[in-house]
């Protein structure tokens, strides 16, 4: 092409290394060719035609390189062609140059720190594929069940340079024969489209049903009776509560087949009658029921129809009474033309998910972040810009931000007591559980519902009716009693769900960088503060 830059790639073999050199030339449709030196080492020249973007990014020689070979050729004399004979060590030696030029955008690091794996993405999207692409990363390390406890994040140009420190649920590094491979088959070597993110439940298999609406005593009660009555088993669920308002994404079959229903009167009726229940005669907001289609992430899809119905908005007197608001904070840096986002509170799982869904779902982009939770508590600064590039330009914005993270955050916060249901699954089996913690004063503020096989595998996180996490134990044991001892049981969460102590005034990662390796990284430029 007219429009492309030959490179002149030289290699020198000698018995015990390979060096190379790349050099600029000037358009040329020279064939490559082949001398041989006077020394006991072969020279040979290969061309590469690459496009002005890819040759100015060799030239500043700053991130790993992609090369698109596009011609290469040998011209050899007859004279010279008995001196020079191929050898496998040579072919090793070009065969590990190509892997170098065009490294795996996804690699699996166990062995730089003693306490986490390293997961470490390159990508190279385009503007278009930009917003979302870090979403999607980090969804698939979140439907790995990987804890992040460390995250350095920086996406600013045409690349993604990532790094994740994960461990297991437990705390300990990856296996490298498990979930590494996992993770190289999970991530694919290009970038997807920024809403594909991971799918837990398949349009073919169930029929997802959608449900929000305002929250109260018995409400999960009367929608799991419900779906019984019409004749409905629930495969999967997960409900959400906050701010009085309740979001559910439902996964069911046809009692009698098995099978999803797709009968447009049926799922008329289930849609009609769900409704009734959900707008019961208090609910000053419109409730709402849908039937998705095709295949859904469940988690991404609770951030959205909370955002929707707008559980973000909080009153004044209502947030100063509860007292458990995380640390955000959101300014910005006039001098990068980013605006900073500072969050602090009570590390939990999925925790990285919560705030990226948000940030993404609001129509933000991720250039820089950094990410600290090997504590009790989690810090994360985010360096953001709105899609179509403009910082935060409004004291509303900025408020805006600072609430619909801090609702993010707390609609997965566990409140109250778990309590986890281990039987044989069975149709209506949802309904007289739920039913049961009604009549005891229970109140179901989260709910996690699946089916392995022939067992459901349930948990509920429950208050009494008022809302408050403290639960007589004598009620919890009455319960346990209506429903099986054996069945039904107590689990104490491993992350605590009370807040950290508020510190008042700005903060930023950047005043906590103690380590060598942070300290490196920020030299590098990939940790920025505006401090």
């Amino acid at each position: 092409p007219t429009n492309s830059l030959s490179l002149s790639l030289s290699l020198s073999l000698s018995s015990s290394s390979l060096s190379h050199r790349i050099q600029r030339l000037k358009p040329t449709t020279e064939q490559s060719h082949f001398t041989t030196p006077k020394k006991k080492k072969k020279t040979f020249n290969l061309y590469f035609l690459l496009n002005p973007t890819l040759c100015k990014k060799i030239s500043v020689c700053s991130i790993p390189i992609s090369l698109h070979v596009i011609s290469l050729s040998f011209s050899l004399s007859p004279q010279k062609m008995d001196v020079w004979s191929p050898s496998v060590a040579m072919d090793d030696e070009f065969e590990k140059l190509l892997i170098r030029m065009n490294p795996p955008r996804v690699t699996v690091d166990n062995a730089s720190s003693r306490k986490a794996t390293l997961i470490k993405v390159y990508l190279q999207v385009d503007s278009a594929n930009k917003h979302g692409s870090l979403l999607e990363v980090v969804q698939v390390l979140t439907d790995l069940d990987l804890i992040t406890r460390r995250a350095y994040i920086s996406s600013d140009g045409e690349w993604f340079m990532d790094v994740f420190h994960v461990t297991d649920q437990n705390g300990n590094k990856l296996s490298e024969d498990d979930v590494a491979d996992r993770i190289q088959q999970v991530k694919s070597m290009d970038v997807p489209p920024p809403r594909s993110v991971g799918l837990v439940q398949s349009a073919d298999e169930n029929t997802t049903i959608e449900l929000t609406g305002r929250d109260r005593p018995g409400l999960l009660s009367e929608v799991f009776a419900v779906l019984a009555d019409l004749k409905c088993n629930v495969a999967a669920a997960e409900v959400w509560t906050h701010n009085s308002r309740m979001a559910s994404v439902v996964y069911i079959t046809d009692e009698a087949t098995g099978a999803p229903i797709d009968d447009p009167d049926r799922l008329g009726k289930i849609k009609q009658l769900l409704l009734y229940v959900l707008k019961g005669d208090r609910d000053r907001r419109s409730a709402n029921t849908a039937v998705s289609v095709g295949s859904t992430h469940k988690d991404r899809r609770l951030h959205q129809m909370m955002y929707a119905d707008r559980d973000y908005d909080v009153e004044e007197d209502v947030e100063e009474e509860n007292g458990n608001r995380p640390l955000v904070t959101v300014e910005n840096c006039l001098e990068k033309g980013y605006t900073v986002v500072n969050l602090r509170c009570g590390d939990r799982p999925k925790l990285l998910f919560d705030t990226v869904c948000t940030l993404t779902d609001m129509q933000y982009v991720v250039y820089h972040a950094t990410i600290i939770a090997e504590g009790p508590e989690a810090y994360q600064e985010y360096y953001i810009r709105h899609i179509d590039g403009s910082p935060i330009s409004s004291e509303a914005e900025r408020q805006r931000v600072i609430n619909c993270l801090e609702a993010a955050i707390k609609r997965r916060t566990s409140e109250g007591i778990r309590l986890e249901l281990c039987c044989e699954d069975r149709v209506g089996l949802l309904s007289d559980v739920t039913r049961i913690f009604r009549e005891n004063g229970l109140a179901v503020s989260r709910a996690e519902v699946t089916t392995r096989g022939d067992q459901a595998v349930n948990a509920f996180y429950v208050t009494d009716a008022s809302g408050h996490p403290s639960v007589k134990t004598e009620t919890i044991e009455a319960v346990r009693k209506e429903i099986g001892l054996a069945v039904l049981r107590v689990k104490e969460e491993a992350y605590s769900s009370s807040p950290p102590a508020q510190e008042h005034g700005k903060f930023s990662l950047g005043n906590l960088f103690r380590t060598r390796s942070e300290k490196f990284l920020y030299n590098l430029g990939l940790i920025k503060s505006c401090t």
